[in-house]
């Protein structure tokens, strides 16, 4: 039996205490004093991240696959999502089979397609060559080969909403992003069944006053908001507001990460497409769009509250709300009895000291 202790983060409240874990699951939370500084957070849920450490998902490499979620392991990110982006259907099929092995030992909480079913207006640092209206003939194939948990869909594409129905159907969470739509386009997406938006605000038709578009259909629906908590994507000032206006049950932080993550700065490969990373930011060779980020959980929790969102909710918004997000609400994301214990151990100024997965630290 383990016992951690501190200021225990747990839904809505943030108590002194003490969790312990048995086994491969924690089997009570208790409030109780001198139980020291540190700050115990369950572990983060990304439901939408490229690669890092010099690792990336993009490509169906399984061993660069496994270093990316050893990388953000040790960031906290106790379950994630290997995302693709716009790609090829041979290669997205031969991605999806070789990681299924990973979703079902756990490295991986299985696959995020981040295209190619996008707008081109609204592509951003996707590659336009892979663009392509949704297919239910395509998705079937994918979906059948196992591990597909989300997949992004421009609403006002022809075949959106059918293809969106359909993942519904199938188990697999739809979310609206790097959409054009307009405001009623994007209600239609909702009505689908899309219960997540992928990096509010980035790859987006911005709002205006006379047609609202994405962004406020996305923040006055029942879905789940990503975003993306680097300070570049998005102002401090719009982060907090977003935050705010969705609420921690409707608001994820995610990181977007790519393979240059935790390295240097330099030149990098997204979806075949030539990056350079200088100070933080990720771009785009041929026109500067923004490229992802090189953003890991914890610096995302810190930034938002540093931001003015509260310790509690902006714990929420990494870990329980995306852990709902993928139906897991029941086994991961809140530190409660009879949860598997994935838990990270902050310092008071929110760094990473210790990260624990299904009962075990990380050495």
């Amino acid at each position: 039996m383990t016992r951690i202790g501190g200021r225990i983060v747990r839904p809505g409240a943030v108590v002194e205490g003490y969790v312990e874990v048995d086994g491969p699951a924690i089997l009570s939370v208790e409030a109780a004093g001198g139980a020291g500084d540190d700050i115990v957070v369950p572990g983060f849920v990304d439901l939408h991240c490229h690669g890092g450490g010099g690792h990336t998902f993009t490509t169906g490499d399984v061993e660069s696959a496994r270093g990316a979620a050893a990388f953000h392991l040790g960031h906290g990110t106790t379950t994630m999502l290997a995302s693709l982006v716009s790609s090829p259907f041979e290669l997205m099929r031969e991605a999806t089979a070789a990681y299924r092995p990973l979703a079902e030992a756990g490295v991986i909480g299985g696959v995020h397609y981040e295209g190619p079913y996008l707008s081109g207006v609204r592509c951003g640092a996707q590659n336009p060559e892979f663009l392509r209206d949704p297919s239910i003939k395509e998705l079937t194939e994918l979906l059948d080969l196992g591990s597909v948990r989300l997949v992004t869909i421009a609403p006002e594409l022809p075949g959106a909403l059918e293809a969106i129905a359909f993942l519904v159907e199938r188990g697999v969470a739809a979310a609206v992003g790097h959409t054009d739509a307009t405001y009623e386009q994007t209600l239609a997406g909702v009505a689908a069944g899309a219960t997540v938006g992928t990096h509010l605000f980035n790859g987006m038709r911005p709002p205006h006053h006379r047609e609202p578009g994405p962004v406020v259909g996305l923040l006055s629906s029942p879905v789940v908001c990503e975003l993306i908590a680097d300070n570049i994507h998005l102002h401090p000032g719009m982060l907090r507001f977003a935050a705010r206006t969705a609420g921690p049950d409707k608001a994820a932080l995610i990181t977007d990460a790519i393979d240059a993550t935790g390295m240097a700065d330099g030149t990098y490969d997204l979806g075949g497409q030539q990056v350079v990373v200088a100070d933080r930011a990720a771009r785009l060779v041929r026109d500067g769009s923004i490229a992802g980020s090189t953003l890991t959980m914890d610096e995302a929790l810190r930034n938002t509250v540093a931001a003015g969102i509260g310790l509690a909710e902006a714990v929420a918004m990494a870990s329980t709300t995306p852990a709902r997000v993928l139906g897991l609400g029941d086994r991961i994301g809140a530190l409660e009895a009879g949860l598997r214990a994935d838990l990270v151990v902050l310092s008071p100024d929110l760094h990473v000291k210790r990260v624990m997965r299904s009962g075990r630290w990380l050495e």
